[in-house]
């Protein structure tokens, strides 16, 4: 199998206007930051987004400009922003199409996806009003045909004589990871809490990896049980160390929680946000700039995990006053 090494900004340079994207991790846990941020230098444009429980990690593309619409449960950083600032605001200003799920029902999705089903029974939509209230316009359900028909639907199990929602499977262009180890060739190895990223993984067209560790095919196959997404659906992988900042990385750092409160702050208002980018994003033009200007080694010491625990038991963790 051939190498699939790429740089970070080959692999940003991969994701095309009005892609369908999912984005792996969960609220402030292992996202892929670093090929987000690249992504906003590159002015990608009308992203599809699909999530089940994103932080700020998406709250960064839609601050930047970059999403046309976003199905999902929610975004969050927790303390640092229960709801995502960015993400409130455009939707409560009508600046992108929004489609609200519940998070199992989002998982079903995924799951529906993975599997190769056109759906997935759940019952996690019955008894609220998610059901009813649909946020797609008609007009875009008749005229997108990467638009469900229907939000959900629901009917009687065969079976039981139970009712179960039924909600469309999540098939998306592209699923952007950030994992702990890889290998040129395509092999990933998440450690700790993988959320929903083999799901993702597997209903998704192309996967696009980071990696904090770069390693021999041989050294990750001594143990294949724990490298649960195949290599034949990974088209590119980039080695970028710290590629998660300001998010976690379980064995190898804690997320930042001065930077998170900073980001929050930040994406209050257009114009405080746009200071953020052009500070964090559009200031820093490779991973090592970006680096730098969060604190450099400094703070990569202060977030760094402790062996045997895959975080840092003495981070203060609250909300902190920047």
């Amino acid at each position: 199998m051939h190498s699939k090494l790429v740089t970070l900004e080959e692999a940003a340079a991969l994701v095309t206007n009005g892609a369908s994207v999912s984005v792996g991790g969960f609220t402030s846990q292992r996202h892929p930051t670093a090929l987000l941020r690249t992504l906003v230098r590159r002015g990608v444009k009308e992203l599809l987004l699909y999530c089940h429980s994103a932080g700020s990690d998406l709250d960064l593309l839609i601050g930047a400009g970059c999403v046309k619409r976003l199905e999902g449960a929610y975004l969050a950083d927790g303390v640092f922003s229960p709801i995502a600032p960015n993400w409130r605001r455009f939707v409560e200003g009508g600046r992108i199409e929004f489609e609200d799920y519940s998070n199992a029902s989002m998982m079903a999705r995924f799951a529906a996806g993975a599997m190769g089903l056109p759906f997935f029974p759940t019952k996690s939509l019955l008894g609220t009003d998610l059901l009813e209230k649909e946020g797609l316009a008609s007009e875009v359900r008749r005229n997108d045909p990467r638009a469900a028909s229907r939000k959900a639907a629901t009917m009687t199990c065969p079976f039981t004589g139970e009712k179960v929602a039924l909600v469309p499977a999540v098939r998306t262009d592209f699923c952007l990871l950030h994992v702990q180890k890889a290998s040129a060739k395509g092999l990933l190895r998440i450690e700790g809490q993988e959320f929903l990223d083999v799901q993702q993984a597997l209903a998704a067209k192309t996967v696009i990896a980071t990696c904090e560790e770069l390693l021999d095919d041989e050294e990750l196959r001594r143990d294949p049980e724990r490298n649960r997404i195949p290599p034949f659906v990974v088209q590119a992988v980039a080695h970028v160390p710290w590629g998660g900042h300001p998010h976690s990385v379980h064995n190898y750092y804690d997320y930042d929680p001065e930077h998170l409160t900073l980001f929050a702050r930040a994406a209050r208002s257009d114009d405080s946000f746009r200071a953020y980018l052009d500070r964090f994003v559009f200031g820093t033009p490779t991973h090592e700039a970006y680096l730098d200007e969060v604190g450099g080694e400094g703070k990569q010491h202060l977030l760094r995990a402790r062996s045997g625990l895959g975080y840092n038991p003495e981070l203060k963790r609250k909300s902190t006053e920047i």
